[in-house]
């Protein structure tokens, strides 16, 4: 499984720049980011390369982060793609409680990462579709 890391930040100008120079100032690469806004506050999530020295790199500075485990599913670029997995979970009864994508240009390929509640089943379900999920290794290295 991939690790994401959560970065709890108060939500004002500079915070992203300062994510950013702490993950540069310890050579680590991101491969996908995304902010949600919950006013005050907000959370940078991020996909690196190395996620055990993002970790502590951010509690080093005195940053709030966490790491996760979550499911990186690579599919095929094409319409239907999504749709064919989302649908797989919702008749297994699995909820997604985050979400969020990318793509491999060079691969044509899309990778759909997920949070869910029930892993082993979503690593199943993936299976029987004819999908796989990404290593940590083949995840850092697109």
């Amino acid at each position: 499984m991939a690790h994401q890391i959560a970065v709890f930040a108060e939500n004002k100008p500079g915070r992203l720049g300062q994510v950013t120079r702490i993950l540069a100032e310890a050579g680590v690469n991101i491969r996908a980011m995304t902010i949600a806004d919950s006013g005050q506050y907000g959370v940078i999530k991020l996909l690196v390369d190395k996620p055990g020295i993002a970790t502590g790199a951010f509690k080093s500075a005195g940053m709030a982060a966490s790491q996760t485990e979550v499911l990186a599913i690579l599919m095929d670029d094409q319409p239907g793609g999504l749709y064919r997995v989302a649908s797989a979970l919702e008749s297994a009864r699995i909820n997604i409680s985050d979400a969020y994508g990318f793509i491999v240009e060079s691969k044509q390929q899309a990778v759909l990462v997920l949070d869910t509640d029930d892993a082993v089943q979503v690593l199943s379900l993936v299976s029987g579709l004819g999908l796989r999920t990404l290593t940590d290794d083949e995840l850092y290295g697109l």
